[in-house]
């Protein structure tokens, strides 16, 4: 029910959206920042690519960023809006501590864009999108140890929202062994949780 809040208030009352998203910052600071930036830092030296680099973003980053949303085909973008995509916007979010933003590299460029949306109350919102030249080429997967791996070390649920209409990651969750649905979500959308391998054992 709270997750069916909070998306009704992001896309329908910005400004009470931004405050939660203040009042949620100041709480993840002080509460879980600290550890997650300790497991951060173990996660991203142990998860490697022998062709791409991964790491958290620094300010010079947002460029690029930009730069690859830039490129991609609208169709492909249709149902990834974790932020808005202007300057501006892209600042904003680099600026706020509990969203995590983070890059793949083909040596200096930026080819894959993920993050890590933290709440104060331990849940996480996770996301990533491929450059469309860069597709299948194992990128997604050492996003997706990447991210899952900092949520559960840092004691938090891993959560998503998919759409039904989204063919090409509904096929690749399909084969996704951590994933189970929680709910329907309106307009055709899941609620997902993306479960540690020895938990969603316990939970069967």
């Amino acid at each position: 029910m709270l997750v069916k809040i909070l998306l009704y208030i992001k896309h329908n009352c910005l400004i009470v959206w931004r405050i939660i998203e203040q009042l949620n910052s100041v709480l993840y600071v002080l509460l879980h920042e600290r550890r997650v930036n300790r497991i951060s830092n173990e996660v991203f030296s142990k998860y490697k690519h022998r062709d791409f680099q991964f790491r958290i973003f620094t300010p010079n980053d947002l460029n690029s960023l930009k730069k690859l949303l830039d490129r991609q085909n609208p169709a492909d973008l249709k149902y990834f809006n974790p932020h808005g995509f202007s300057d501006h916007e892209i600042q904003k979010t680099f600026q706020n501590p509990a969203f995590i933003m983070m890059g793949a590299f083909k040596d200096s460029d930026l080819v894959g864009y993920f993050f890590l949306r933290f709440f104060w109350n331990k849940k996480c919102f996770v996301g990533r999108l491929v450059d469309s030249k860069y597709q299948a080429k194992g990128i997604g997967k050492v996003m997706n140890d990447i991210m899952y791996n900092i949520a559960w070390g840092s004691g938090f649920r891993c959560l998503s929202t998919i759409s039904k209409n989204n063919k090409a990651v509904m096929t690749a969750h399909a084969k996704n062994k951590t994933m189970r649905v929680l709910k329907k979500l309106e307009n055709d959308y899941l609620l997902v949780e993306f479960v540690e391998p020895d938990k969603r054992e316990l939970n069967k």
